[in-house]
């Protein structure tokens, strides 16, 4: 509920303090007094469309401030939604409006006025004549009808709920698999071509390609080799004078300097070893160029063989054992697009089952809600009846529609106030006091479901007659006991049913200026006379006192 209204320098208000009460709250005074003032700042307040000519003439800026008490905790995920700490159940909400701009303020944070507008949603209702409610937007209607709705209904909706998320969460991951999809079977292809191309180099031994380059360099040299190796052999052991020969002579000169000096016995065994070496080598290098054939053939197929694994290490190397770790690697990321694949059809599969199961959900949901709209309507019907409105159609409109949150229905309030015309959206009513006392009669019935606990009425006695205006008090009233209301009227019938009584007035000096009076029990007394008769006379003290003691 409304708290405080703060109000310094806006129209024609210098400064202004209200404090109103949690029932019934009723202004009156003369026309042109400037009673929708007040209404105006609140409006204002909760993020109506302001411009500059709303600061008082001569001043720099207009400030409005209201202090709100809740009667219950703000869903956290609300407030997560917009980023703002849980501030308890004291909300202050001020705005300020100068020449070239305006500000907003929850409890001293600076907020956007679209966060502004979200809390006016859940936190206050505003009627008259240029306003848009709450209950007029169809958005709202579903929502308002199930909360109509008995305990069997409740379940219905909350299974549903449950299994529309599920089936979104399905959705969700079944689209992005799927769009996904398209770049991982292009990944696929291109993973195969790569997996193919190693797998037809056939690579068994990482050592390959340096083997190869030495058997190539054999091949590529089969003649110089040949002669390097005979020439080494020859020098060794093949012609006169060869190394084994003078080898020969330097063992014979030593064993006869050893019978002499039996210290060179030592050296006589190594010239033998070295002989027997010499002997040894010289017979594999001659062994080793008898063996020497150029093998065109072989050179042929070593030299591709080793562009092959050239080709092969230049895109996936640079060794032959790095190309085998990436086979490796895409092997693995190819049998994970398989995985993809299987997980696609796996949820296509289930969301196919699930949308059967959710089907079966809406219908039962469905029918409830037809169900409890028929009681519904009546009930609207019966207080629209009671307000004055006797020939009044009210109908609640359900179609079908896509699964959404909700279920798979539209539904929306229809109305017809003259008995020619069929229903039409509740939102296509065109007077102000018919729309008030729509308002009223559903504010009546949703009472105990409805979170918003400030209704705010600007003149609901519009073109309702004597007796419509006692139909009218008695229900605002009946509501005064679960919403704070707030209303102005020019009804005395109205007007004494408020808990607390505000009074404006207006004067004209060297300034216009408007002054708002909390009312004593004497002055109410005054000022409904006021209303009933235009003037204060003993008859209307009489009547005042009358509807007050009602």
């Amino acid at each position: 509920m409304i708290k405080t209204l703060k109000i310094k320098d806006f129209i024609i208000i210098d400064e202004l303090e209200l404090e109103f009460d949690k029932g019934f709250n009723v202004i009156t005074g003369e026309t042109g007094a400037g009673k929708s003032i007040m209404i105006n700042a609140i409006d204002l307040a909760f993020g109506a469309r302001a411009n500059k000519e709303v600061i008082k003439t001569g001043k720099q800026r207009a400030y409005i401030e209201l202090t709100l008490l809740l009667d219950y905790d703000i869903p956290q995920e609300f407030l997560d939604d917009f980023g703002i700490e849980n501030f308890g159940r004291e909300l202050v909400i001020s705005r300020e409006i100068t020449e070239t701009s305006t500000r907003s303020r929850i409890n001293g944070t600076l907020v956007t006025q679209d966060i502004i507008k979200a809390f006016r949603e859940i936190l206050i209702d505003i009627h008259n004549q240029h306003m848009t409610y709450t209950y007029i937007q169809p958005k709202y209607h579903i929502t308002l009808l199930d909360s109509y709705g008995h305990e069997s209904h409740r379940d219905f909706l909350g299974k549903y709920k449950d299994l529309y998320n599920h089936y979104v969460e399905v959705c969700k991951k079944l689209e992005k698999l799927q769009n996904s999809n398209t770049l991982t079977e292009q990944q696929a292809d291109f993973l195969k071509f790569q997996m193919d191309e190693i797998e037809a180099a056939k690579i068994e031994d990482t050592q390959e390609d340096t083997k190869l380059a030495e058997e190539l360099n054999v091949l590529a040299n089969v003649e110089k080799l040949k002669e390097l190796t005979y020439s080494a052999y020859w020098a060794l052991y093949g012609e006169d004078g060869c190394i084994m020969d003078a080898l020969g002579k330097v063992k014979t000169n030593i064993s006869k300097a050893t019978e002499m000096d039996s210290k060179l016995e030592e050296y006589e065994t190594e010239i033998i070893t070295s002989q027997e070496m010499l002997k040894e080598l010289s017979s594999n290098l001659r062994n080793y160029a008898e063996a020497l054939e150029l093998d065109e053939q072989r050179l042929d197929e070593v030299q591709q063989r080793i562009d092959t694994l050239d080709k092969i290490k230049r895109k996936y190397g640079p060794t032959l054992e790095q190309v085998l770790e990436n086979y490796a690697k895409f092997e693995e990321e190819y049998k994970s697009v398989e995985f993809s694949q299987d997980e696609i059809d796996k949820l296509q599969n289930q969301k196919t089952e699930l949308k059967k199961y959710l089907k079966e959900a809406a219908d039962l949901l469905s029918e409830s809600r037809k169900q409890i709209s028929v009681s519904l309507s009546e009930k609207i019907r019966n207080v629209l009846e009671m307000l004055d409105m006797p020939k009044v159609q009210f109908e609640i409109g359900i179609t079908n529609c896509d699964f959404n949150t909700n279920g798979c229905d539209n539904v929306e309030f229809l109305i017809s106030t003259n008995i020619s015309e069929e229903p039409k959206p509740l939102a296509k009513i065109a007077s102000g006091g018919e729309i008030s006392r729509v308002m009223l009669a559903l504010k009546t019935i949703f009472a105990k479901t409805d979170k918003i606990n400030t209704v705010i009425f600007d003149e609901i006695d519009t073109g309702i007659s004597g007796n419509a205006c006692q139909a009218v008090a008695q229900v605002i009233k009946e509501l005064s006991k679960t919403h704070q209301i707030i209303s102005i009227t020019h009804q005395p019938i109205i007007a004494a049913k408020a808990d607390r009584h505000f009074y404006v007035t207006k004067s004209q000096d060297e300034q216009t200026k408007v002054q708002v009076h909390t009312l004593n029990p004497e002055n109410r007394i005054k000022a409904i006379a006021m209303l009933a008769a235009g003037a204060i006379t003993q008859d209307s003290l009489n009547f005042a006192k009358k509807l007050i003691a009602e």
